[in-house]
């Protein structure tokens, strides 16, 4: 199975300081998908400005007593709850990433029905929008409403034949 993240309403590629002055500015502002025990390795950091963002996550499926268990190198397994980290950072001109804040994109709040149908058939695809509501990256845990979860066939996948029969 994979997972894709479509995102949109990303919050721009500044941040300024709170009025409380406890969030410092931001500036050169982007988002990407952290790897599992490994928050340096980014994939596809897209920037803040960009009018929509999608990552791919390659992964796998067990049929668990608990209902579908999902892995792979961009699923965060902690206590006993699994997530997919996305890390808000600043780019530098070297070009180096520092994150300040990440969301996690809770996996356990899928409906089981629709987890086992996105094992099925291949793609499960989580919906959100990047902006908070006050106009700032969206943090923290993110969970339906926030994000909506549903199951698709996935278009890399090479149909089968039927049995007995070669496929073209």
């Amino acid at each position: 199975m994979r997972i894709r993240i479509d995102a949109v309403d990303l919050p721009g590629l500044t941040r300024p300081a709170s009025a409380d002055g406890r969030t410092p500015a931001y500036g050169n502002l982007h988002v990407a998908v952290q790897r599992r025990d490994r928050p340096a390795e980014l994939l596809d950091p897209q920037p803040g400005d960009a009018a929509s963002a999608t990552w791919t996550l390659e992964c796998t499926t067990s049929a668990t007593p608990a209902g579908t268990e999902v892995a792979g190198p961009y699923v965060q397994h902690r206590l006993g709850r699994r997530f997919v980290y996305l890390s808000w950072g600043t780019v530098d001109e070297a070009g180096v990433f520092t994150m300040f804040r990440r969301a996690k994109l809770m996996l356990d709040v899928v409906p089981a029905d629709v987890l086992a149908a996105a094992a099925r058939e291949g793609l499960l695809v989580g919906r959100l929008g990047l902006t908070d509501a006050q106009g700032g990256p969206l943090c923290a845990r993110v969970e339906p409403p926030h994000i909506t979860w549903t199951a698709a066939p996935d278009p890399s996948r090479k149909p089968h034949a039927p049995e007995g029969r070669d496929a073209p």
